[in-house]
């Protein structure tokens, strides 16, 4: 048996070899579909993408008949360059280049000569391609917006690279694919899934019909539609508000951490990343490196979040118990925290919790900071539970949301101090700044939103997420969980009644709306810019934070104006406007509407390095395209305990 075994199993080996290599060459044809083989054309159904509405129902995004020129290079015979090129207005040097990188990717298989042709450049060379054998023509779908706004919730639709086509084997060359935004987040439910259809050539290149009497082909599914948590409404008045400024507004519903508003300023008119003028378009937005209309500062731009968070000192105080509702700290515009070093403040006398937040006190929000610091032994561990404190509130980290790009923030740990201070030697008094939301803490808008919106739910948040409802399918499910913070819920109700009263009596009076209790918090944040060298003062950030109403909250957001003075002064505005959009649907503070749309920084930006000639896009989402001069001039952030507001 022994001496029959090792030919039994050679022998079994070889069969089973010889029937796969029969079925792959006989009876499986699907390899010879997926090589370049000369005798099978293959041919793309491109489906539709599917549309995208907003959380009412409202059309955002749809789709518009676009068609491709192809080539296969070896296909090429007797063409008139001439003739072809004054048909498609190209020159003979873009032509030679086109049929040089087709032939690089593959001089058999079908690749992109020219991308996007609309109804009447196609009908055009419609008549003619019979002449030019070698060209055939695909038709695509291209995206039609119905708004003027949204584009970088939107992203937009590119054509594929060759690294791409490595990596993934479902696009070739010429296909499209989403990029930022909800294009990229939720390509595979937009795309959907072409179809493919495979026909037979005699020896003369001639097609004679369906290989395998169409046995291969498949019809294409066209892509799912989507409906978005965003208010179309209260997203198109956030960019008119925003027009002639610069930074972020993000709104969020904070019992679903449903995306209410994304704003980001500047902006531009997602419609001229459609067609062929879009490559031009884009290097134009991505070259302006000043306004940076590509760079989301909803989500991206990281910022010192200033007196906001000092809702999050208060707060850590009650928890740790270094404080409660009556104590009280004395104010003398301000308070000695060491030899030398004086925080100034704006307020004087006597502050407890409730008036500390509706006056913005920083004397007791710094004394507040230090006993929490000064409860343990040590600086290292004391910094550590406070810093846990605040990464309870979703900051510090990505939030988790849908869209494709985000920033950390930062809230410093005993590890930031001891690089910052190998040898040691730091306590409260070293790092008090970040008592009022300066020192090394940093925030992006949507953490402030979301921030707010803890602090309405009186303790607990709901990741944010910009996707509602996807016809055919179901939303990620961690949308639904809820995040609890580390405060007890009973200490969110003294700090909502100060917040509340910041619009009764404290910084933000002068911005109630009649009828709506709002719950706010004013921010400012000085900034610093070299210019030729020279460390320059710039005008401070405007931030607000607020949500309403005060009972049953529907919206919870946040204001941050690059260079716009005094929380109060732009941020605040833009906070009760957009607020009382979104619940009322009309707006009664016509006066703050007047100032604030009549209000440009325009002149404030160009002292950054020439915004006047460098900015591609920056009044209205509307405006054409101007050339960009590029600078290398960057603002940075520096940060100043001296005045908070």
């Amino acid at each position: 048996m022994r001496k029959l075994l090792l030919p039994s199993l050679i022998i079994i080996a070889a069969s089973l070899l010889l029937i796969r290599i029969f079925y792959l060459q006989v009876v499986d044809d699907t390899f010879k579909l997926k090589s370049e083989n000369n005798a099978i054309k293959v041919q793309y159904d491109y489906p539709e993408r599917g549309y995208i509405y907003d959380r009412n129902g409202k059309l955002l995004v749809a789709n518009q008949a676009s068609y491709d020129i192809m080539v296969i290079p070896k296909d090429l015979k007797n063409i008139d360059t001439l003739e072809f090129c004054q048909l498609l207005n190209i020159t003979k040097e873009d032509y030679i280049k086109k049929i040089a990188k087709a032939k690089v990717y593959s001089p058999r298989l079908p690749s992109v000569f020219l991308p996007q042709l609309n109804k009447s450049e196609f009908a055009a060379f419609q008549e003619k391609i019979r002449k030019f054998e070698g060209f055939y023509f695909q038709k695509r779908s291209l995206r039609d917006y119905e708004v003027d706004f949204g584009a970088n919730v939107f992203g937009f639709i590119t054509q594929v690279n060759d690294k791409l086509i490595a990596k993934n084997p479902y696009y070739n060359s010429g296909d499209l694919i989403g990029r930022q935004g909800v294009e990229e987040s939720y390509e595979e439910i937009l795309r959907g899934i072409k179809g493919v259809k495979y026909i037979q050539k005699d020896k003369y290149n001639r097609e004679i019909g369906s290989y395998k009497e169409g046995k291969y082909d498949t019809i294409a599914v066209q892509g799912e539609d989507i409906n978005l948590t965003l208010d179309a409404e209260l997203q198109r008045y956030g960019e008119q508000l925003m027009i002639n400024k610069r930074g972020g507004i993000v709104a969020i519903e904070p019992r679903t951490g449903e995306i209410l508003a994304l704003v980001t300023a500047p902006s531009y008119d997602p419609s001229i990343l459609v067609g062929r003028q879009r490559s031009k378009n884009y290097t134009l937005l991505y070259r302006d490196s000043i306004a940076k209309p590509l760079y989301d500062r909803g989500l991206l731009a990281e910022y010192p979040p200033g007196s906001p968070f000092k809702i999050l000192t208060g707060l850590i105080g009650l928890q740790e118990g270094v404080v409660d509702e009556q104590t009280t700290f004395m104010c003398h515009h301000g308070f000695s925290y060491a030899r030398g070093r004086f925080m100034k403040c704006h307020g004087f006398g006597p502050h407890t919790l409730h008036n500390g937040i509706y006056n913005s006190c920083n004397t007791y929000f710094a004394q507040v900071y230090m006993r929490t610091i000064n409860k343990y032994s040590k600086p290292g561990y004391a910094v550590d539970v406070w810093s846990n404190h605040v990464k309870s509130f979703g900051l510090g980290d990505f939030m988790g949301y849908d869209l494709p790009t985000g920033k950390r923030g930062n809230v410093p740990s005993s590890k930031t101090y001891k690089k910052i201070y190998p040898n040691g030697g730091w306590r409260s008094t070293t790092i008090v700044s970040n008592a009022i939301g300066q020192g090394e803490v940093l925030m992006t808008p949507i953490q402030l939103a979301n921030m707010m919106a803890t602090v309405a739910n009186q303790g607990y948040y709901y990741t944010p997420h910009i996707i509602k409802k996807i016809k055919g399918g179901k939303i990620d499910p961690k949308f639904t969980v809820k995040h609890e913070t580390t405060i007890d819920k009973k200490y969110f109700k003294p700090m909502i009644s100060g917040l509340f009263d910041v619009y009764n009596f404290g910084t933000a009076s002068a911005l109630r709306v009649e009828g709506i209790d709002i719950c706010g918090k004013t921010g400012t944040a000085e900034n610093f810019a070299k210019i030729n060298g020279v460390r320059t003062k710039l005008e401070d950030h405007s931030i607000f934070v607020a949500f309403a109403p005060k009972d049953n909250p529907k919206i919870a957001i946040a204001i941050l104006v690059e260079n716009g003075g005094y929380g109060a002064t732009i941020a605040g505005p833009i906070a009760s406007l957009m607020i009382e959009k979104y619940l009322r649907k009309k707006i009664t503070r016509t006066d703050l509407e007047k100032r604030i749309l009549e209000r440009s920084l325009r002149d404030r930006y160009a002292k950054l390095g020439g915004m006047k000639e460098a900015s591609a896009i920056e009044t209205t989402p509307k405006d054409t395209i101007k050339k960009t001069t590029p600078t290398k001039l960057r603002t940075s952030t520096v940060i100043d305990t001296t005045k908070e507001n």
